[in-house]
């Protein structure tokens, strides 16, 4: 009923109940009973996240698309790469501490200086450099476990 309530497509919500029971019998770990109903919405509420996560990214990029000029199209394929990958890199930042997040994005970005990132923060510059540091490690993490 939770995810029916917010997916409000069938097709959906059939698929992410069934990614639901999937997570649960993957993880390897079985709620106990008097857990079992919260616990599903746990996993369900993340499911649904990351379902409006990836929309948000894909209706972006196509928005983006849509902005360029029709000699550069890309493939349908390519598109769905993209898609995926931009996914995978939102899920990454979302994972990351806020502080973390805001840090990497400002520098990598908006090409701001670890100064005006701390400035901006209201923390110091050397915090700004474990926050970047510690971005940076994520993203090579991420990327070294894709491959």
């Amino acid at each position: 009923v939770f995810i029916q309530r917010r997916m409000g497509c069938p097709e959906t919500t059939a698929d992410l109940i069934q990614d639901t029971y999937l997570r649960i019998l993957t993880s390897g770990r079985l709620p106990e009973q008097k857990d079992a109903r919260k616990y599903l919405t746990h996993i369900a509420k993340g499911l649904v996240i990351d379902v409006f996560r990836r929309r948000r990214v894909e209706e972006a990029y196509l928005d983006y698309l849509k902005q360029q000029p029709e000699d550069t199209a890309h493939s349908v394929e390519t598109q769905a790469l993209m898609i995926e990958a931009l996914t995978e890199i939102d899920s990454l930042l979302h994972r990351l501490p806020a502080n973390v997040r805001q840090a990497l994005l400002m520098r990598q970005l908006d090409g701001m200086s670890y100064k005006d990132i701390a400035k901006h923060l209201n923390v110091s510059v050397s915090s700004v450099e474990k926050y970047i540091a510690k971005g940076l490690q994520a993203c090579l993490t991420a990327s070294i476990s894709s491959d």
